[in-house]
């Protein structure tokens, strides 16, 4: 080859590079939508949202590379919520993650085409947002947080650990929590065979939580089951205060409950579904449809007690129950 040739090619092969690296650095970058139903301050959030991001960086979706995320706290505000979730759908991302029955449904109204993937949704089959686990079918799919046989559980280590308790309020607030239908059945069960009254009680503000505790207190053997609700993670510190001043005894559905004072708490494990959600949405965003995902039951709960709460209720736990327990706080 004459040198001139030579030349020619080598500089022409030069001025090509550019155009090549810069067509291997123009990988679309998506856009995931985030809508938390907690408040930003809560430090549980945070970790999931940490344990959310790691999973989808082991997957090779890199912020600030091939990946944007736009998130939002609800703070436990329906209002707040609803805002918000226009404001994500409005925005047009590839997937939207979510966070509780609330925001899903705030979610779901908003948009029938944007895939929604959930975490903290007990039923939602009885919520509408499916008429089927294993085949969502629409353009919402995701990670159930309890079963409904969660709510007769309660009830039982609530009795085992209690052994006094003669009739438990339900708390909840009827605009924040999934449908109560869905635990109720087994609430009622377990507490007709452990000879208890369990009764609903339905609050609509924080000024309301005192009342229903202050009830329970006043007659022997009263305590409490606080539902998973936004409503009530977002009053958790005043709802563990109340109880320990009234000398109720109480579970809670998550650990923190029982990490912040609270005496016993039973539910799945948050961090976990965080990171599963991570792999749906890896899913989706490489061309798979959320109506061929299955909604997936959580598989892995635990049980916290808090020893120092029940030494100040003049509780003693039961040995099988500490043996059983994956976190003892004492």
């Amino acid at each position: 080859m004459r040198r001139r040739e030579f030349l020619a090619l080598v500089g022409g092969a030069t001025l090509a590079l550019p155009s090549i690296a810069g067509a291997q650095g123009s990988e679309r970058v998506r856009r995931i939508g985030v809508l938390m139903g907690f408040a930003e301050s809560d430090p549980t959030a945070q970790a999931w949202i940490a344990a959310f991001r790691d999973a989808l960086a082991k997957l090779g979706w890199t912020e600030g590379g091939n990946l944007r995320i736009e998130l939002r706290w609800g703070a436990a505000d329906p209002d707040k919520i609803r805002t918000l979730a226009k404001e994500l759908v409005d925005l047009r991302p590839d997937v939207i993650f979510d966070q509780t029955t609330p925001v899903t449904g705030a979610l779901a109204r908003e948009t029938q085409t944007i895939p929604i993937v959930f975490v903290y949704v007990a039923d939602p089959i009885g919520s509408g947002f499916t008429p089927s686990l294993a085949h969502p079918g629409g353009n919402v799919t995701g990670f159930t947080y309890l079963e409904p046989t969660t709510g007769g559980k309660w009830v039982g280590l609530l009795k085992e650990i209690a052994p006094s308790t003669a009739h438990v309020a339900v708390l909840f607030n009827p605009a924040t929590t999934p449908p109560l239908k869905f635990y109720m059945p087994s609430i009622q069960a377990a507490a007709s065979s452990l000879a208890l009254e369990a009764s609903i009680a339905a609050v609509h503000g924080r000024d309301e939580i005192e009342g229903v505790i202050a009830a329970q207190a006043r007659n022997p053997g009263g305590g409490l089951m606080v539902m998973p609700d936004v409503f009530n993670d977002a009053n958790r510190e005043l709802i563990i205060a109340l109880a320990a001043r009234s000398g109720v005894p109480a579970i809670y559905p998550r650990p923190v409950f029982a990490e912040s004072g609270g005496l016993i708490a039973y539910g799945a494990d948050l961090a976990e579904q965080f990171r599963q959600a991570a792999g749906y949405i890896d899913r989706i965003l490489k061309g798979a449809n959320p109506g061929d995902l299955p909604i997936q039951q959580p598989t892995k709960f635990e049980l916290v007690i808090n020893v120092k709460t029940a030494k100040a209720l003049g509780l003693s736990v039961p040995q099988s129950m500490l043996l059983l327990a994956d976190e003892v706080i004492e």
